[in-house]
C-alpha cells in the first residue's frame, strides 16, 4: 500500500509499478487495505467511518450495500467506533475499504485476537466479499482460517517463498505443514 517502501524489487498491479506511489494513489488504482490493528476512527459512528472514505462511482459500494453484506453493522450504524467490541471493530475495519470500490483487498491478520465465533463471522464475511468479484490477499497466521477462505497459498519465511500452490496441494505436503505450519 506504499506505507513501507520496499528496499528493492518491484510491486506491480495491473501492469502498473506501485513502489514509488503514495498510499492514496494506490488506493485509487483499486487496492483496499485492512490493517492488522484495525485503525477505525473511534470518535466517528459506524456510518461515518464508512462514509468518510466513500468513493462514489456508478454501481459502486454504498453504505446500504455494505450493511447488506455486513448485516451485523446495520443496528450499530450510529454507535461510535470506540463503543464497539473488538470483533465489531474488526468487522467495520474489513467493511471500510469496500467504500473505495477496490478490485483487490489486502487483509492483514483479520482473525488476530478474536473469539472463535467472531473469527467464523469474519470468515463468512470475507467469503461474501469474494463472491462480489473482489480478489483478496490474506496475510494470516491462523492456518485453519486461511485454508477455509483461500484457493492458493504461499508459505513465506524470512522473506522467502518456501511453498506455493493450491490449498489442496498445501494440505497434502506434510513436510511443509510440519516445518512451517504446525497444523
Amino acid at each position: 500500500m506504499g506505507l513501507t517502501p520496499p528496499r528493492r524489487g518491484s510491486i506491480k498491479f495491473e501492469g502498473l509499478e506501485l513502489t514509488k506511489k503514495h498510499p492514496y494513489e494506490i488506493c485509487r488504482l483499486g487496492i483496499g487495505y485492512v490493517p492488522q490493528d484495525r485503525r477505525i476512527f473511534p470518535t466517528l459512528s459506524v456510518q461515518d467511518n464508512l462514509e468518510v472514505i466513500e468513493r462514489k462511482t456508478e454501481g459502486g459500494w454504498t453504505v446500504d450495500k455494505v450493511f447488506s453484506i455486513f448485516p451485523i453493522l446495520e443496528p450499530l450504524r450510529s454507535r461510535k467506533g470506540r463503543h464497539l467490541s473488538g470483533g465489531e471493530q474488526q468487522i467495520l475495519a474489513v467493511a471500510r475499504p469496500l467504500m473505495t470500490n477496490p478490485k483487490l483487498l489486502l487483509l492483514d491478520e483479520p482473525s488476530e485476537g478474536l473469539a472463535p465465533l467472531i473469527v467464523k463471522a469474519i470468515e463468512e464475511l470475507v467469503k461474501r466479499i469474494i463472491t462480489t468479484g473482489i480478489s483478496v490477499v490474506l496475510a494470516e497466521q491462523n492456518m485453519r482460517f486461511a485454508m477455509s477462505i483461500t484457493q492458493r497459498g504461499y508459505i513465506i519465511d524470512k522473506g522467502r517463498i518456501h511453498h506455493q500452490g493450491t490449498m489442496e496441494e498445501l494440505k497434502q505436503d506434510k513436510e511443509i505443514i510440519g516445518k512451517y505450519l504446525a497444523v
